[in-house]
């Protein structure tokens, strides 16, 4: 079964400096694709498009976050968010006895400090606030909204380029971090699955298709999906959940992303993948062009991050929609302590709220899964609508 991709989108150009920027690192990616002998695998394509130092789209000077972005996330959206995490941050602190906080991929900084804020108004800080963030150029925005808006609380903080040793008590928070990790695409097939490469058809990037790796094949031929169906498998998201169960003692991961358990992540209406790419907020399918200028993600299939959890000792204590998760940890009293006489603000507040947890906002498509070692309280936000039977 060859794979026959859709038309490349009509896009906005980009600007002359982003433009020479992409180029470059599509020169970049040329050169080890002719070393590899025409063609890479793509979840090592995205790892250059996305994390090329200098070049990558997270890792280069450019706005990413927010209307004058790319894409805007739950922490963009409303204050609410992060003000409502520290609920189950605090709830897990408090019954450690202390403990640190580690929030892997920070973004713009403003979840840190929604969160931070939050935490200190309760008198629960963290021991240490540790942000793990690879990019210099987001760890410096990181840092001057931290110190911008709670500059009190900036010394609880440090930034790390990789994980922590073992020995980590605490909770670990990711939100939108494991839809940016790389994928593998594959093609399911009569004969067994292929997967989808990259190499290079004159100066453009093309589909090339190869014989699934051992790990890929075993995972798509138990799933029983017919010839021609293309699709993703995140490796790397269930070696990062592996690594972190290594170094947590005790404590909670809490991850927050949109996807689906695996019977609906392999869903016959989505025969083409769940892959999307954002560039100044259009949303299409071709990962190909503008390297290094747009995101590249995928859904993330839960199913696995569970397993995951579970073949490194951890529990799976719970998973549920954003909306459920973010109602049970106290969004309803947060947005009641508004001020109703100040009409503007009160009803901005209830436009966010609709955002994060309107089902055709990102109340249902964005889920929260917990996994914790040890024992950890049973958190309110999992209280509302307990979905772990569906994983």
């Amino acid at each position: 079964m060859t794979f026959r991709p859709r038309s490349s989108p009509a896009l906005p150009p980009p600007a002359a400096e982003a433009r020479a920027r992409s180029e470059a690192l599509a020169d970049r990616i040329r050169a080890e694709i002719a070393g590899a002998g025409g063609a890479i695998g793509f979840d090592r394509f995205m790892e250059l498009a996305l994390y090329s130092p200098g070049f990558g789209y997270y890792s280069a000077p450019t706005e990413r976050f927010g209307e004058s972005g790319d894409f805007v996330t739950a922490p963009e959206i409303s204050p609410l968010f992060g003000r409502c995490l520290a609920h189950p941050v605090a709830e897990v602190l408090n019954h450690l006895k202390g403990g640190d906080v580690l929030e892997a991929g920070a973004g713009s900084g403003n979840l840190a400090a929604d969160l931070l804020s939050q935490l200190a108004a309760t008198g629960a800080l963290p021991g240490r606030y540790l942000i793990l963030e690879v990019s210099g150029e987001l760890r410096a925005r990181q840092e001057a909204t931290l110190r911008e808006r709670v500059p009190e609380i900036l010394p609880h903080v440090a930034w790390l380029d990789r994980l922590p040793g073992p020995g980590f008590r605490g909770v670990v928070l990711a939100n939108e971090l494991i839809d940016a990790l790389p994928v593998v695409r594959f093609i399911a097939g009569a004969d067994g699955a292929g997967e989808l490469h990259v190499g290079v058809e004159g100066s453009r990037f093309a589909w090339r298709e190869a014989p699934a790796r051992a790990a890929v094949a075993e995972r798509v031929d138990g799933l029983d999906l017919p010839a021609g169906y293309v699709s993703e498998v995140n490796l790397a998201g269930e070696g990062w959940v592996r690594s972190l169960a290594e170094r947590l003692e005790q404590g909670l991961i809490l991850l927050i992303d949109y996807g689906f358990p695996r019977s609906e992540y392999y869903h016959p209406e989505r025969a083409t993948g769940t892959l999307v790419c954002h560039y100044r907020h259009r949303v299409h399918d071709d990962p190909l062009v503008l390297v290094g200028l747009q995101d590249i993600t995928a859904h993330v299939d839960f199913t696995a991050i569970a397993e995951a959890g579970r073949a490194a000792g951890l529990s799976v204590v719970g998973y549920t929609s954003q909306a459920a998760f973010l109602l049970g940890s106290g969004l309803d009293r947060l947005l009641a302590d508004s001020d109703p006489n100040d009409v503007r603000a009160h009803l901005a507040l209830t436009q966010q709220v609709k955002k994060l947890t309107l089902p055709s906002e990102m109340g249902e498509l964005f889920k929260v899964i917990g996994l914790a070692r040890g024992p950890v309280p049973a958190l309110a936000g999992f209280a509302m609508q307990d979905r772990r039977s569906r994983l």
